[in-house]
């Protein structure tokens, strides 16, 4: 997949002339962009062209409404590497400020996709472009004087359930991790570091390693888990594949920070030093929520009980 990190770039290249392009934030490169990606291949696939997909970084809503910017799904580094197994030969990351985003939508068409000399665009339904919010009918006979088909995509659903990022987010705050993977086509991971923690699993019997992230952390509770360690970055070549249990949450039973946190267990792990190294970690289902013990073992006993439940779920022995 060839990467280009403005419009400009991709211009100079020429790599999407003649192709087709979807356009969109991509959050989680869901059910719903699938359509899209699967639309521009057909498109592209059809007189030998290339799909490429236009994205900006950071998210708009991080630039225009940052008080309401929801937490991401995704971070670019692995969205990238989802459009890149979603079949995209060419991706278009454009920065995103507030002057790009006085941008008109005219402007966007003339200047932007004009000069990438696009065929085909492929948008969702809701999609909306330039300053005024110009809406898929609006942008339909601009894009058609440069002699570029608007393709429309509609609602994607699963399950009755509209395919959406922010149902995605809703599912994952309510702790439903099988109903984000629904919706996702996967089970939704999160990337990290290793960082230093206490050593209060290790002494318990269960050594975890503290995942350092940035990233939506699911609502609290213990969760089965499948995990990728090491390869330089976070499910990059030679990671370690393990099966685990994760514990998000504030550890009330041993802990009086009240710091939320995601903590991972890993089954049949070597027992090296993990400290620093990548981690990514995918929340496959939700084993109970988060509660205090009585007494350290009562916890110790749990925690077991919980191994037990996460092994039978993910087909792993032990």
């Amino acid at each position: 997949m060839r990467l280009f990190r403005s419009i400009e770039e991709a211009a100079a290249s020429g790599a999407l002339r003649g192709g087709a392009l979807a356009i969109g934030n991509f959050d989680g490169v869901h059910l719903g962009h699938r359509a899209l990606l699967a639309r521009a291949g057909a498109l592209a696939g059809g007189r030998g062209a290339v799909a490429g997909v236009l994205t900006f970084d950071p998210h708009p809503v991080q630039v225009l409404r940052p008080s309401l910017a929801p937490p991401l799904l995704t971070s670019l580094p692995r969205k990238l590497e989802l459009l890149a197994e979603g079949g995209v030969e060419v991706v278009v990351v454009q920065p995103f400020d507030l002057p790009y985003a006085a941008t008109p939508a005219a402007a966007f068409v003339e200047r932007d996709l004009g000069r990438l000399g696009v065929g085909d665009v492929v948008v969702g339904w809701d999609f909306t472009a330039g300053h005024e919010r110009a809406r898929v009918e609006a942008l339909r006979p601009l894009l058609a004087a440069r002699a570029i088909t608007l393709q429309v995509v509609e609602p994607v659903t699963e399950g009755g359930l509209t395919v959406s990022s922010t149902k995605i987010r809703e599912f994952l705050l309510e702790g439903n991790a099988e109903g984000a993977a629904l919706l996702l086509a996967r089970p939704y991971d999160l990337d990290g570091q290793v960082a230093r923690g206490a050593g209060r699993g290790r002494g318990l019997g269960f050594a975890t390693a503290n995942v350092e992230t940035g990233a939506l952390l699911p609502a609290q509770g213990v969760y089965a888990v499948r995990a990728l360690v090491g390869g330089g970055t976070a499910g990059g070549p030679g990671a370690a594949a393990h099966a685990g249990v994760c514990n998000v949450g504030v550890k009330p039973t041993v802990d009086v920070s009240g710091q939320v946190a995601a903590e991972v267990h890993l089954f049949d792990f070597d027992g090296r030093d993990l400290y620093g190294e990548a981690i990514r970690v995918a929340f496959v289902a939700r084993l109970r929520e988060e509660r205090r013990f009585p007494s350290v073992e009562a916890l110790r006993s749990q925690i077991a009980a919980d191994a037990g439940r996460a092994r039978a779920l993910l087909g792993t022995t032990g």
